[in-house]
């Protein structure tokens, strides 16, 4: 699943790809997506200009005149292409690649574009989903409302933190997973960060010490951070369909290695995998505590 990194690097290849380009014209092929599109909602984008695109946890907000928003879910398998002028195609994020022979039975929907350009939403499980929504109703939007703060803004510190988990009796897996929380950690991150803070992820969080917490925050951001920019440092190679230059993936230390030694040079560990609120989690059962 795309997880905040990858969104982020969706948004940012996009921006520049988009700005102030008009739509044409709206192609559904499949609108049957986590919630139905609705096409008389879809009516009303065409003939508007893209303004900004911006992100919030992993929604992805495509603002036009007229004060339309665009609120996009990438789900599971969501993805951007684009195609310019020449009819070159792009990826927008390092999570996956061009493949022509399968790609076109999974486009849901394409946005033609102004100067002979399309984007295409592009979701083979069909997780994702796509919203139509007056800017003046964002703040109270159903998806947006209840989130908490970005892991990387100011708002995300130790006495947030503190206060937040008071008289709670959840796991410290389970509350970084939570959205109200924190938005925008995913599964993924989260394996990575508690492994370079030393935190097993059943650890009750009232057990917590604030040394513990501020290892947690701090690696929230410098992990988050990372991802951003080793995914965005590959943004013009995005038409390569071959590997996936730049991708975080490199640089797992314990998500999907099961049974690997830690790689901390000191630790003999190994990495075990159990099962967290119903999500794989993977540790170092002898560094983290």
């Amino acid at each position: 699943m795309p997880e905040l990194p990858e969104v982020e690097v969706v948004k940012r290849s996009l921006i520049n790809k988009t700005q102030n380009l008009i739509i044409k014209a709206v192609k559904i092929n499949d609108g049957r997506l986590r919630y139905k599109i609705d096409k008389n909602k879809v009516k009303k984008i065409i003939g508007l200009k893209f303004k900004k695109i911006s992100r919030r946890s992993k929604y992805l907000l495509f603002f036009f005149n007229k004060d339309i928003v665009m609120l996009v879910h990438l789900g599971m398998t969501g993805k951007f292409f684009f195609i310019n002028q020449k009819k070159r195609k792009y990826k927008t994020s390092f999570y996956y690649d061009i493949n022509e022979d399968k790609d076109e039975k999974h486009d849901r929907v394409v946005f033609d574009l102004s100067n002979n350009q399309k984007l295409i939403y592009n979701d083979i499980r069909k997780f994702g989903f796509i919203k139509f929504i007056q800017s003046a109703n964002l703040e109270q939007n159903i998806h947006l409302k209840h989130l908490g703060p970005e892991p990387l803004s100011a708002e995300f510190n130790i006495g947030y933190f503190k206060n937040y988990i008071i008289g709670k009796e959840r796991n410290i897996k389970n509350i970084l997973m939570d959205q109200k929380f924190v938005s925008g950690l995913g599964n993924i991150y989260v394996n990575e960060i508690l492994f370079f803070c030393g935190v097993k992820p059943v650890k009750k969080i009232k057990k917590l010490t604030d040394f513990e917490i501020k290892k947690i925050i701090k690696f929230s951001k410098k992990i988050i951070s990372k991802a951003i920019i080793l995914g965005g440092s590959s943004i013009k190679d995005f038409s390569s369909s071959s590997g996936k230059k730049g991708s975080f993936q490199q640089y797992f230390s314990v998500y999907g290695r099961k049974g690997k030694n830690c790689p901390k040079i000191k630790c003999k560990g190994k990495i075990k995998k159990i099962i967290v609120a119903n999500r794989a989690s993977f540790f170092c059962a002898k560094c983290q505590k």
